[in-house]
């Protein structure tokens, strides 16, 4: 027994030995190189220019508009989506004693105003159905501020609802502005938004009329949908609607990270959080090619990476590796990929009962930021043509000056999933080392390095530090957002066209290379 444990311990120091000697000899990672005078392919800024938020009463709140130009500031947006501009709360649709329908639009306007005098477009979403035009005003969806997702009484009368409706916003706005907006009917009828029955037939009717009543008022007005969730219904949609010479300027759907693969492919494949959304969008692009509208534009009107609470998903830094590779996977398979959503000013389970509880917003309660409005700021910085590049883990582009302009992660899972918060790992994923070779550069350019990553441009781990107080002090706010900033950028220079790089796991890097 005792040679058998003494060979045992010499067999495991000498496995021991081998592993830390292979280590120390492994040979360091290939060089990932990048041409910096490539031709390269056009890459606009597709993830960046529309985001969506709440409903529409909100938009009428201080905090709103604040955090709608803290993320103006640091992105390219210029659209934003909500829900329920046709709500009873925001007062747009009645019906006087003579059983006539009128319409109010002060508080539309209202809305819509503070949008425009802040440079964001609307992207009307028409919904959801005013109480005194539904067929049903008990048929309610289960948010909290419960809004109607019935039928209306007839369609005629939904029809011309949504001509007046438009037709009051070009007399206001004028065709050139408004010709510019989208008009999306409805938000996902195809999982409990949309009450009437069959679900499919009775949408393409309830689009088929707003559609009509839209181009009634000028051709020019934009319209889309289906507005699924799970990447549903498009290609039949378009199908359908193509059949009845029925318009469509846009086709739209939704997909988050964590939607399961039996909802959008019909399989028990284990897809994960990194891949779910551009497989999806690839799934809907390959749908619209198939379809008799093949050049149909395709809008992504909301994606996460969470549908649901999750604090080790939305509020961290996972989010910046997370975009930087949900961008260079979807890039030429969408044309715009709206975020959901900009800010935590969002009540669908209610008031918000503190700052940090996985909500979907890039800013927090009390307009803090969170990491992953830092990812867009730095992902911000990208040029407008993509560079070849032989790493999964790397997006190259060059601005039209010449200069370069990379980004380079470290994607890991999230530490948690679910509504509990779970925080740091005592054990965290290892960092990656990067080895970057660069031709077309000077040998020596400037090289300016941003970061976001577990300590730079992290205010959790602030509010962790703090204890995660459910309703923070003002002082506490006030060094919260201190803490939100993204850090001041690194400079260096390259070294004989060679930079060395370590990026920590759930770190995203956005490096500048001078021309």
């Amino acid at each position: 027994m005792q040679t058998q444990i003494a060979r045992s311990l010499a067999s495991l120091a000498a496995l021991t030995a081998l592993a830390l000697w292979s280590v120390a000899t492994a040979a360091p990672p290939a060089p990932i190189t990048i041409d910096g005078s490539a031709s390269g392919r056009p890459m606009p800024h597709f993830w960046e220019q529309m985001y969506g938020s709440g409903r529409a009463i909100l938009a009428l709140r201080d905090d709103y508009r604040r955090d709608l130009t803290i993320v103006r500031e640091v992105t390219d947006f210029r659209y934003v989506r909500f829900h329920n501009i046709f709500a009873d709360e925001v007062g747009i649709y009645g019906i006087d004693k003579a059983g006539h329908p009128y319409d109010n639009y002060s508080y539309v306007d209202q809305i819509y105003d503070g949008l425009l005098e802040r440079g964001i477009r609307p992207f009307v979403e028409l919904s959801f159905m005013p109480q005194d035009l539904a067929a049903d005003r008990n048929d309610l969806m289960g948010f909290w501020y419960r809004p109607i997702r019935s039928e209306p009484k007839t369609y005629t009368a939904w029809r011309d609802f949504i001509q007046r409706f438009a037709q009051h916003l070009v007399d206001r706005y004028g065709i050139e502005e408004v010709s510019q907006w989208y008009f999306e009917v409805w938000n996902e009828p195809n999982i409990g938004f949309w009450g009437g029955m069959p679900h499919k037939a009775t949408y393409y009717e309830l689009y088929k009329q707003a559609a009509l009543g839209l181009k009634a008022v000028n051709p020019r007005l934009r319209v889309g949908g289906p507005s699924t969730a799970q990447a549903a219904w498009v290609g039949d949609f378009l199908t359908k609607m193509h059949q009845d010479g029925v318009p469509v300027d846009f086709a739209s759907s939704h997909i988050y990270a964590n939607d399961t693969a039996r909802d959008i492919f019909g399989t028990k494949e284990q897809i994960p959080r990194d891949q779910m959304v551009c497989r999806s969008v690839r799934k809907v692009h390959e749908e619209i090619q198939a379809s008799p509208m093949p050049k149909v534009p395709f809008i992504l009107s909301e994606f996460n990476a969470s549908y649901a609470n999750e604090p080790d998903v939305t509020d961290t830094v996972y989010m910046g590796p997370w975009l930087a590779d949900t961008i260079r996977q979807c890039d030429g398979l969408v044309d715009q990929m709206a975020y959901w959503s900009f800010s935590d000013v969002f009540e669908e389970q209610g008031v918000v009962k503190t700052p940090f509880y996985g909500g979907f917003g890039l800013v927090a309660e009390r307009d803090i930021p969170k990491p992953a409005l830092n990812a867009f700021a730095l992902l911000h910085r990208l040029g407008d043509v993509r560079l070849p590049v032989e790493d999964d883990a790397v997006l190259a582009t060059r601005r039209p000056d010449g200069s370069l302009v990379l980004a380079v992660w470290n994607y890991a899972p999230p530490n948690g999933s679910g509504p509990t918060y779970h925080g740091p790992l005592a054990n965290p994923p290892a960092p990656r080392h990067f080895s970057l070779d660069f031709s077309g550069v000077a040998a020596s350019a400037p090289v300016t390095i941003r970061r976001v990553d577990e300590n730079h441009g992290n205010v959790i781990a602030t509010y962790d530090r703090m204890g995660r107080p459910a309703t923070p002090s003002r002082a506490q706010i006030a060094e919260l957002k201190a803490a939100a900033a993204l850090a001041a950028p690194e400079t260096g220079t390259l070294t004989g066209r060679r930079l060395e790089l370590d990026v920590p796991a759930h770190g995203l890097v956005v490096l500048e290379i001078a021309h």
